[in-house]
Parts: C-alpha cells; sequence; structure tokens
C-alpha cells in the first residue's frame, strides 16, 4: 500500500547541515571560513598520493574544484579516478590497505583531520555510484528517507515533505508518488538511479560525487540523469567522473584529464575550462585522448 503524502504540505527546512571543524595539528591555525557558501573553491585537493597497499594509485594531485559547478572527471579506465573521486568522503580508506598522503580540504577544512567524523563527512559528501543501487528490502518511501532515520541525531517529524521535496528535485516526483510503498528496485534503472539521488539529497549534500552515474542506462534516462544534473548545479558542488566524452562536454562547466604513468599510477595531466580542454588543450596527450587516439 502506498505511502500517503498529504497534497500541499509545506516543506520543512532541511536538518542542519553537520559541521566538521577539527582541532587538531594537521589543519592550518587559521579558522574555518565561517561562511563557506561565498567561497569559489569547496574542495582543494593539495599534493595527494592513494595507494592501495604498496601500489601507488594516484600520484601527487593538486586541483581545485569550484562550488556550485559541475566537474567532469575524465581518462582512460584504470588511471585512477574513481579513487580520486571516493577520497572526497573518505571511501578510500575503507579498502583494505588504503592510505592517503597528502590533503582534501573542504571548505578549509582537512576532512582527513583526526577530528572529522567520517559520518559527518559523507552527510555533507554524497555519493551516487555507478549502479543504481535502492536498498532492494525498502520503499521507495524508505529509501529515500533512508539516511534520515537511520543516521543518527535529531529524526525531522515531517518526513513525507522531505521526502516529496526529494524526489521533486530528483525529477521522480510525479512518476512515483502514487506507488511510494513499492520496493525501490520495482523502478526502471534510470528511475533507480534518480532515487539514490533523491535518497543523497534527503541528507541535505553540500557535494555530490557521481562515478559514472549513467554508464548503465539507455540514452534516454543517460539524457534524464544529464538534464538533473544541470537542474541541481546551482545548489550543488558537482563532480561526476565518466567515460563518455560527450557527457562531459554537455554537463560540465570544467574537465580535469587523468593518464598514466608507466608505474601505472594516475596523474592529473590538465584542468580547464571544459569547452577549452575540448577544442584547445594545452597538452597534446590531453587532444590525443579526446580525439580518440588511445583510451
Amino acid at each position: 500500500m502506498a505511502t500517503e503524502i498529504r497534497p500541499g504540505a509545506d516543506l520543512p527546512a532541511v536538518p542542519t547541515r553537520p559541521t566538521i571543524a577539527p582541532t587538531s595539528g594537521r589543519v592550518p591555525a587559521a579558522a574555518p571560513d565561517p561562511a563557506p557558501a561565498a567561497r569559489t573553491t569547496k574542495i582543494e585537493a593539495r599534493d595527494l598520493n592513494l595507494y592501495y597497499g604498496s601500489f601507488r594509485a594516484v600520484r601527487d594531485v593538486t586541483m581545485d574544484i569550484p562550488a556550485n559547478k559541475i566537474t567532469a572527471i575524465i581518462g582512460p579506465s584504470g588511471c585512477g579516478k574513481s579513487t580520486f573521486l571516493r577520497a572526497f568522503n573518505r571511501m578510500h580508506e575503507l579498502a583494505q590497505g588504503a592510505r592517503m598522503e597528502g590533503r582534501i580540504l573542504l571548505d578549509g577544512v582537512d576532512i582527513y583531520d583526526r577530528s572529522v567524523d567520517a559520518v559527518d563527512l559523507r552527510r555533507l559528501v554524497g555519493m551516487v555510484f555507478q549502479r543504481p543501487n535502492p536498498f532492494p528490502t525498502m520503499s521507495i518511501y524508505e529509501n529515500v528517507s533512508a539516511g534520515l532515520r537511520l543516521g543518527g541525531g535529531h529524526k525531522p517529524t515531517n518526513l513525507d515533505a522531505i521526502v516529496e521535496d526529494c524526489l521533486t528535485r530528483a525529477a521522480l516526483w510525479d512518476e512515483v508518488k502514487d506507488h511510494l510503498g513499492d520496493p525501490g528496485t520495482s523502478l526502471s534503472g534510470g528511475q533507480q538511479q534518480r532515487l539514490c539521488i533523491a535518497r543523497a539529497l534527503a541528507v541535505d549534500p553540500e557535494v555530490i560525487l557521481m562515478d559514472e552515474p549513467a554508464s548503465a542506462l539507455d540514452p534516454i534516462a543517460t539524457l534524464r540523469i544529464e538534464e538533473l544534473m544541470l537542474e541541481l548545479r546551482g545548489s550543488y558542488t558537482i563532480v561526476i567522473v565518466t567515460h563518455n566524452m560527450q557527457q562531459a562536454s554537455r554537463v560540465s562547466d570544467q574537465t580535469a584529464f587523468f593518464s598514466m604513468g608507466e608505474d601505472r599510477a594516475g596523474y592529473l595531466v590538465e584542468m580547464g575550462q571544459t569547452a577549452t580542454i575540448f577544442t584547445n588543450p594545452r597538452e597534446q596527450l590531453t587532444e590525443d585522448y579526446i580525439s580518440g587516439r588511445f583510451g
């Protein structure tokens, strides 16, 4: 039976975001920016090296991710793009033997500082994976509200309005509003991916990471995901890993091109405005990859 949501219910103020304000000596003495929304740079990677055991997967990457823009990361398979992306919400450290060197700053705060809670960080920096992964035992409604119901802390009393708001922002509400009690897995692949985006939005993140979010979808569903990214861009900082050159050129504001060295470690070749990267890159290697000469 579908879960009822009252038409016209007032949308709530979204629950207060967790703060990450480390206190240990790894962070510069300067206090974090008290108004992060005003920053032009949201994420800073500095001299980042990522390892799996003794293998270095990502080598010496320094880059800035602008706030409220879409940044695409492109490059051949195996060059560390997904590993790099997962470092932004500390999912990299969940892999056995994983470790990192360098720093990643979110609004000026070192996210790997000992005092930063990884759960709080992942509420601020959400992840959408390559294949849709709705919780199989939960309804559509429960999938969207899961992070609020199970994440600890204060539970909002107006979940109905939050669910409607997130499904609306994910461009899914009109398609599922009469079937909220159905399993999330009953939806099509494209709908499931938008459901996962709605689930990420429910905890009010500031950054959304997308790892090949449309690679398993048909062209029509892929276009809808791209349209959704463009609609969300003004409210969220989005970082997407994609092998689809056309997708990167259509949706992103800036593009970073990664390649792989002789040591098999991924490294940043160049980064710039998407139009420049695709029409007048600085590096011959970038031009060769975009034109299909390798990769």
